[in-house]
């Protein structure tokens, strides 16, 4: 999961590009980077940490040009070290840098074709740096002579639709002649563009979220369609095209429970009025289930879960509270590695107010349950705040397998809901009670909102993978690779460190 924005305009644009990846760095708090081009020359600077920390300054300043990239990254493949903060560079054809959202399910078998066939060399392994290669070779496969154009561009994109599986939203700028951006076939993953009218012509901001667009005072014009690629020159003018054969939108249902805010809309559906329609659906099972005067008061998780809590309390006519605070200065659990740093997180990120929960039999409601590390913190921080009943509530249903198109949940022990029953589910968050969203219901939620959207990507919820790649030995292989990662440079350095230290003893 990352956020990407690529920008077009007619004047510096490193603080502009600065400022979306603020507004996006809920996708993602391991690291930042920004790209921009000026005449032929590429500028660059990245690093692990959140936007504010990454760039100082200097760093600003050290990005002239009116054109350029940028990314926040969590990382899904690869290592989180540094070497693999976006965005990537190649020197060749003609020097393209790129910045990507998602995760290629074939990387690994692409990294060897590189190798083999295409002799590029891939320095991490990072599944990033080999799309970029992917790119960089069909571009210079297309071209001929030391021009480029939108058609030979396009080319390339379409036989990179034919190579590359997985999910896939890109950004990439090439160097002296404009901003290029694609989307899988699938749609999978977000990307939207957006305009702003100038004197000197229009300027372009593509972004994983409209929020960033509107953020920023652009227009949003549109979403990116499946397998679309668009071209914006150093001048502003816009080409587009459909380059891949048979386009399918399948937006990721996870991104409407959770990656995205609530302010954005994604392939015409408002994230915040999907919400509402999951707390409607989640309150008409409730009805079915419980009895009336079983609950005494709804409480949201917060953030992402308050307008399907509003709206379900209202749905079922019982009190809305908050019981609890959030410190706003802790990052987003979910997205924490590390089990036991997402439990020791939970704590430091949520305080109960104590008189809320005192003697009432609560209804709590989260935007889901992954793992089951915050949904059992916070079961018993109702308990010790004097709840007399603990109802859990999940506005997504059940989270069954794993997540290979960008979302860090790859590995099937992790899951709480695997090989579980609900019933042992609820045990094992020690509710008394335990209601999930149903899939069905999930996917109305959207639905409702756009009737457009038919078809999802829901894999986590009902096993389904829409690229139609993924066996039981693939999910083996990504779970082994998981338990066993390869030791980072980081790593080497402090293993190392620690047998001079044995030496000196």
């Amino acid at each position: 999961m990352c956020g990407i924005v690529g920008v077009v305009s007619h004047s510096p644009v490193n603080q502009l590009i600065y400022d979306a990846l603020l507004l996006l760095q809920h996708r993602g708090q391991d690291a930042a980077g920004i790209a921009t081009n000026h005449g032929n020359t590429f500028s660059m600077y990245k690093a692990n940490g959140l936007v504010r920390d990454v760039f100082r300054t200097r760093n600003m300043r050290s990005l002239p040009g009116n054109a350029g990239i940028g990314q926040v990254r969590y990382p899904t493949a690869g290592s989180s070290s540094e070497e693999e903060a976006q965005p990537f560079y190649v020197n060749a054809p003609f020097g393209i840098i790129l910045a990507h959202n998602g995760n290629l399910t074939n990387w690994e078998q692409l990294k060897i074709e590189m190798f083999k066939n295409d002799r590029r060399h891939i320095n991490t392994d990072s599944d990033s740096e080999v799309l970029l290669n992917v790119l960089a070779h069909e571009i210079q496969q297309a071209t001929t002579g030391y021009s480029l154009d939108p058609s030979a561009l396009f080319k390339a994109v379409s036989v990179l639709h034919k190579r590359v599986r997985g999910s896939y939203a890109v950004v990439a700028q090439i160097a002296g002649y404009g901003l290029l951006a694609f989307r899988d076939p699938y749609g999978i993953r977000p990307l939207c563009i957006g305009f702003n009218d100038t004197e000197k012509g229009p300027e372009y901001m593509l972004a994983s979220e409209s929020v960033a667009l509107e953020g920023l005072g652009f227009r949003f014009l549109r979403d990116v369609l499946p397998g679309e690629a668009i071209f914006i020159d150093l001048e502003g003018r816009l080409y587009n095209q459909q380059c891949a054969e048979n386009p399918a939108l399948n937006p990721c249902a996870f991104e409407f429970v959770y990656l995205a805010r609530p302010d954005s809309v994604i392939d015409g559906a408002s994230v915040y009025a999907t919400r509402l329609k999951m707390g409607e659906y989640l309150a008409e099972k409730i009805r079915r289930e419980f009895t009336s005067g079983d609950i005494d008061v709804v409480m949201p998780i917060p953030d992402s879960s308050r307008p399907a809590a509003m709206e379900l309390a209202l749905k079922l006519n019982l009190e809305y509270r908050e019981g609890f605070i959030k410190n706003r200065y802790i990052g987003r659990t979910f997205i924490m590695p590390g089990q036991a740093q997402r439990r020791k997180s939970v704590r430091q990120k949520l305080n109960a107010i104590g008189a809320e929960f005192k003697g009432k039999s609560v209804l709590l409601v989260d935007d889901s349950i992954v793992r089951g590390t915050t949904s059992q913190e916070i079961v018993q921080m109702a308990r010790e705040s004097g709840a007399k009943r603990v109802i859990f509530a999940s506005a997504a249903p059940p989270v069954k397998y794993p997540n290979v198109y960008g979302i860090d949940m790859p590995t099937r022990n992790e899951l709480i809901a695997y090989g579980r029953t609900e019933e042992e589910v609820c045990r094992e968050i020690t509710a008394d009670a335990l209601v999930y969203q149903d899939v069905d219901a999930l996917k109305r939620s959207i639905s409702d909102v756009n009737p457009m959207l038919k078809s999802f990507e829901a894999s986590c919820f009902d096993g389904v993978y829409v690229t139609g790649d993924i066996s039981r030995d693939y999910l083996d292989r990504v779970e082994t690779a998981r338990n066993n990662p390869k030791p980072t440079v980081d790593d080497a350095v402090r293993s190392q460190l620690n047998l001079n230290l044995a030496r000196v003893d």
